[in-house]
């Protein structure tokens, strides 16, 4: 049966990360990096393409689960008719090779444990060679080694392409499980000490949530956010991925299916704001660090999105021996909207460098050329019409948010311009194209019949995006036209209570059949909307229904089904987390943010 997308937590390595369901099994592991080929994939398929499972003799899901402390480290709790047991998962920050620890501790009475591992690799389709060696188990397909051990050792036997173990655990009794990659080519890594990586890993979450300054309210559900933006980092190089998942439905039996484990720099300036809200300035300065690394060249080759380490190759494929999540096909890897134009992106990473220089984050010294090569190409360009920010894969349009987002590109250079003088550029110049954008777009994006701006010039639909004007400072807050917006996206928009980013329609704006759930980053969007036009009390009382929707052990992916009440899309979702950490400070006011 299918598991809900909610029935997952997460525990990575800030390389990677895995998803374990609430029947005790990690369905999702991508090794080595958020963006390899899976190792795990039964959440896409079933349990032929890869599982692993420790859970009580004959239990189903478990009792309870949490999170240890402010940690990503994992507890699932099982109460047995002849005992109760709890597993602790988690993935210790790697020296070299990632390694998975599951860690099997009696709690009362005696508990008879099965545990089956079933490694594919290469997302599902490869059977590795298993055998024994050095007492332990090791799998082999091509560049891929696993090993698997158990401390203290346990008895393990190959059945149906999977390793088997059953044993019996009582009142303070241990069993540790470790399992570690490497490329198959090289010896194999250091083992590690489970027991004292769990203590490793829980003071490591201690010192790092130590630094969160928000002190305000909702803080469990901030620092928890903060969390999985975290563990969404690709510590090497500082990006921040998506989501560490792909292909997970926006509307179950659909084919809005999309690699989201990659960085977008759309997500760079709200990202940004997040991390140094809350006091995390060296992860602000790693995430600007890499934006600068990955933009660097010809601003006409500026991507909307790339890999973990900046890579811009991430063609798009489909994996035809998944039957996607529910049945959702098609399972896709690599993301084709990376050769889309978005204009938007020029304002995202003008905004972001200038966000950074504000916080005092210490300037490269190539920073400011690079953004005046990307004004430069934005001037010429920015009458373009383009796919837009939901990456639309029908015709190209004059989408408002991207040119909202233009005029915000022109602004950011004139505003630094201004606080540095010394810097070269051309702040009349600037000056005159943000004049010049902003008067087009009140002239052609904004109806004056319905008191709202648009989602394009000349159409009739609405779209969430418009919600950004005011936060981008394209108009004031008490502006008619923006309250305007406000009011008539709410009423379009939503959907028993939760926005939509527009009125899905069959595929007449964005190219795909089908429809899709309330996209969450929108609502929290409304959300700052009605408190920047004064209205505090309804701004609460969404916030509150949408961090309302977390699972058990808080954490939200993509999209949100309030008809059915569960979560769609890939999962957990950094905008998503993004936007709960942005609202809640913004609802909590400068005082709370430290």
């Amino acid at each position: 049966m299918t598991r809900r997308i909610d029935d997952y937590a997460l525990i990575g390595d800030l390389q990677t990360a895995a998803l374990v369901g609430r029947d005790g099994s990690i369905d999702w592991l991508c090794l080595p990096r958020f963006d390899s080929a899976a190792c795990f994939a039964a959440l896409l398929g079933d349990e032929d393409n890869g599982h692993w499972r420790i859970a009580p003799q004959g239990a189903g899901t478990c009792t309870s689960r949490r999170y240890l402390d402010d940690s990503l480290v994992l507890e699932t709790r099982w109460e047995t008719r002849t005992g109760t047991v709890k597993v602790t998962d988690f993935m210790p920050q790697r020296d070299r090779a990632p390694d998975v620890v599951r860690i099997v501790e009696g709690v009362s009475g005696r508990v008879e444990m099965n545990a089956v591992l079933r490694l594919r690799f290469d997302y599902g389709s490869i059977v590795p060679w298993i055998r024994r060696s050095e007492g332990h188990r090791v799998a082999v397909a091509g560049p891929d080694a696993v090993w698997l051990r158990s401390e203290p050792p346990v008895k393990t036997w190959g059945q149906q392409y999977a390793t088997c173990s059953s044993f019996t655990v009582t009142a303070g009794e241990r069993v540790a499980f470790v399992l570690t990659w490497h490329p198959s080519h090289e010896r194999r890594p250091a083992l590690v000490d489970p027991f004292e990586s769990l203590e490793h890993s829980l003071a490591d979450w201690r010192e790092w949530v130590g630094r969160c300054s928000y002190r305000g309210p909702y803080r469990d559900a901030v620092v928890r956010s903060l969390i999985t933006l975290k563990a969404l980092t690709y510590a090497p190089t500082g990006g921040i991925v998506a989501a560490p998942t792909t292909s997970l439905p926006e509307e179950i039996g659909g084919v809005r299916n999309r690699d989201y484990r990659a960085c977008w720099l759309r997500d760079s300036s709200l990202a940004l704001g997040a991390l140094l809200a809350a006091g995390y300035a060296d992860e602000a300065a790693a995430w600007r660090d890499w934006l600068l690394r990955a933009v660097a060249g010809d601003p006409a080759d500026l991507q909307i999105m790339y890999g973990p380490a900046g890579e811009r190759r991430l063609p798009e494929v489909t994996l035809p021996w998944l039957r996607g999540y529910a049945d959702s096909s098609p399972v896709r890897i690599g993301n084709a909207a990376v050769e889309q134009f978005q204009l938007d992106v020029y304002g995202e990473v003008m905004d972001t460098l200038h966000l950074a220089r504000l916080a005092g984050i210490p300037a490269e010294r190539h920073a400011w050329n690079l953004q005046l090569s990307l004004l430069g190409f934005l001037e010429s360009h920015w009458r373009e019409p383009d796919e837009g920010l939901w990456e639309v894969r029908g015709p190209r349009r004059h989408f408002t948010h991207s040119k909202v987002m233009a005029w915000a590109a022109a602004d950011r250079a004139v505003r630094t311009l201004e606080a540095d003088p010394s810097l070269p550029g051309e702040p009349d110049r600037w000056r005159a194209l943000r004049d010049e954008i902003h008067a087009e777009v009140c002239d052609r994006a904004y109806d004056p019949r319905r008191n709202t701006f648009t989602q394009s010039y000349g159409s009739a639909e609405l779209d969430a995006a418009t919600l950004l004007i005011p936060r981008v400072g394209f108009l004031p807050p008490d502006d008619p036209r923006v309250v305007g917006t406000v009011d008539a996206v709410r009423a379009e928009l939503t959907h028993r209570g939760l926005l939509r980013r527009y009125t899905p329609d069959s595929g007449a704006v964005d190219g795909l059949p089908g429809g899709e759930g309330a996209f969450l980053v929108c609502s929290f969007w409304l959300a700052d909307a009605l408190l920047m036009t004064g209205r505090p009390d309804e701004a609460r009382e969404l916030f509150e229904r949408l961090a309302g929707l977390a699972n058990d052990v808080g954490l939200l992916a993509e999209e949100y089904d309030p008809v059915a009440g569960l979560q769609l899309g890939n999962f957990p979702q950094a905008f998503s987390h993004i936007g709960l950490v942005g609202t809640a400070l913004a609802l909590a006011g400068d005082e709370a943010a430290g």
